[in-house]
């Protein structure tokens, strides 16, 4: 063992007179240790929640929408073949979207009613697969004498009291005209699914028809949309691109990035915030890594003088005072990766800390560890604390022996 290692293990090991030495660097490795573990939660909750937000909004939506101005999409067969021909899209489906009143009783909501094909939906987003009762496929083999059928989210049919089975009126107005004007279209459907997507902007605000109800309900003589989705979702801007240059530029695109650009770019400035403020505290530990040394350095002036006397050159005497402030700072920031990623598992696992579900938009806090914040977090506080070495290192190097034993 190098003898510069072997006087850095020994002074971290204090004797009773230099007790008071010892108490500040333990408290310097539990700073590092709780900066490095509260910054390892932090990001790993920013992470999880951007990761568990995007899922869902991606699951309940498509990747791009597609649409054409001047008279519309009047060749749907056809624009919905040329968009399958793009590289990277995997599904196309038209819908049509609009607002309308529902009601229950005395119970009711505005909601954005979404006419889709039931067939196809699947293919661009998730609301199939996420159906807790009934299916989407009922909305369109519904028997000619019943009533047209309609599939709502869990949060809406909480918010009406609602089950399958039941009946609701949709109001909407682009009603038929009269010699006073356009009136309220009204319509009784029948609850036939409820689905489940875990956002609430979805599960409370939304209500799927078939695409005929939907054009009937809404006075619309062709579909808004058409909705694709990608193989890949971060590809879904250069393929939103590629669409536009095949099929002319009449046809107008909007992929998820552009329509949740404001709330990921806040997530996004929120998890650069608390990481730079958590990130204080591994500073803090590391001020306190520099009076440890400095006291250290004080107090075995003595023996740097003789090591000195005896041939210990000024990089050795560096090296001792900086391994010794190493050590600190590698068993602080072991530690506290450790227990990060252990508190960070458990409360992804069993989902401890729940939220308003209206107010967040999920109904608990997901954490989620990527491997390149851990390792910058790793090698940040290692970097911080090896900086925190190098003033009273040099300070201890540049010690006069004559001066030193003079006064001991």
């Amino acid at each position: 063992m190098p003898f510069e290692l072997f006087l850095a293990l020994r002074y971290l090991v204090a004797r009773r007179k230099q007790a008071f030495l010892s108490l500040i660097s333990v408290i310097s490795t539990i700073g590092v240790a709780v900066g490095v573990m509260a910054l390892i939660i932090a990001l790993a909750l920013m992470t999880g929640l951007q990761g568990e937000l995007r899922d869902r909004i991606v699951g309940a939506s498509p990747h791009i929408y597609v649409w054409k101005v001047g008279d519309g999409l009047t060749d749907l067969p056809g624009d919905i073949a040329r968009l399958k021909q793009v590289p990277r899209v995997t599904g196309a489906s038209p819908i049509v979207l609009g607002k309308a009143l529902v009601t229950a009783g005395e119970q009711q909501a505005f909601i954005t009613v979404k006419g889709i094909e039931p067939a196809s939906e699947g293919e661009v987003t998730d609301v199939g697969a996420r159906m807790i009762k009934g299916t989407l496929s009922a909305l369109a083999t519904r028997p000619e004498d019943a009533l047209a059928g309609i599939a709502i989210g869990q949060a809406l049919a909480d918010q009406l009291r609602v089950h399958v089975g039941d009946t609701v009126t949709l109001m909407t107005p682009e009603g038929p005209l009269s010699p006073f004007g356009p009136t309220m279209g009204s319509r009784r459907l029948e609850v036939t699914g409820i689905y489940s997507l875990g956002l609430y902007e979805f599960d409370a605000a939304y209500g799927f028809v078939s695409l005929p109800t939907a054009q009937r309900l809404l006075a619309r003589d062709r579909p808004d949309f058409v909705q694709v989705r990608v193989d890949d979702m971060y590809a879904a801007p250069q393929v939103a691109a590629d669409i536009v240059q095949r099929l002319g530029a009449t046809y107008v695109t909007q992929d998820w990035a552009q329509m949740n650009q404001s709330l990921f770019s806040a997530l996004w400035l929120e998890k650069m915030a608390i990481s730079i403020t958590i990130g204080l505290i591994v500073m803090v530990a590391a001020l306190n890594i520099v009076a440890s040394l400095v006291l250290l350095v004080m107090e075995k002036s003595r023996d740097i003088a003789i090591l000195k006397t005896m041939g210990a050159g000024a990089r050795s005497i560096t090296a001792v005072f900086m391994l010794q402030g190493l050590i600190i700072g590698a068993i602080g920031t072991l530690v506290g990766a450790t227990s990060g990623l252990v508190v960070t598992w458990v409360l992804d696992r069993y989902k401890l800390i729940r939220v308003p579900m209206d107010v967040y938009q999920v109904a608990y806090v997901p954490f989620k560890v990527q491997a390149d914040d851990f390792v910058l977090v790793v090698l940040a506080a290692l970097v911080i604390c090896f900086l925190a070495t190098i003033y009273p290192s040099r300070q201890a190097s540049r010690l006069d022996p004559a001066q030193a034993l003079r006064y001991q």
